[in-house]
């Protein structure tokens, strides 16, 4: 089954795979190397620290590469839903109770960052939001409660 993922995460993914191949990979061959120098490798923290990261490491990688190969890019400049939310919209929200504002684009699971205001498709936001439209009021179970929030505005931006 194809993971849909923005063209900019994409973009963001391959970045991260090459930076991981190139940088990371050759760091930690090289702290192995460096640990297997100090001699007994049965209690050598050090050597058993540089293995579990690279394992982490490549997992990573092994991770990425599959979800390139079997993504469905969506290039979102493109998509033409009007002021109807689906995947790679970005949603403008106004809580209800304290008129708060917040700003969200719905992405695939793997280039989710609430931090950076990406949520995933898969996420309980996203669900209450997909298939609305600009004006709709949508209830959301947060962690605290139920919250209402007004859907200000729908964009489509590349």
């Amino acid at each position: 089954m194809p993971i849909p993922l923005t063209t900019q995460g994409a973009d963001r993914l391959r970045t991260e795979l090459e930076r991981l191949k190139s940088v990371d990979r050759p760091r930690v061959i090289a702290a192995i190397a460096e640990a297997r120098a100090h001699g007994d490798l049965s209690e050598n923290a050090e050597y058993h620290a540089a293995r579990e990261q690279q394992s982490f490491l490549e997992g990573r990688i092994k991770e990425l590469e599959s979800a390139l190969s079997n993504a469905q890019l969506i290039d979102v400049a493109s998509v033409n839903a009007g002021s109807r939310v689906v995947f790679g919209a970005t949603v403008e929200l106004a809580d209800v109770e304290s008129d708060e504002h917040r700003r969200y684009q719905i992405v695939g699971d793997l280039e989710a960052d609430i931090k950076q205001g990406l949520i995933s498709v898969s996420s309980p936001i996203a669900r209450a939001l997909i298939g609305r439209n600009e004006g709709d009021t949508v209830v959301i179970n947060a962690p605290a409660g139920q919250r209402e929030f007004e859907i200000v505005g729908v964009r489509y931006e590349g």
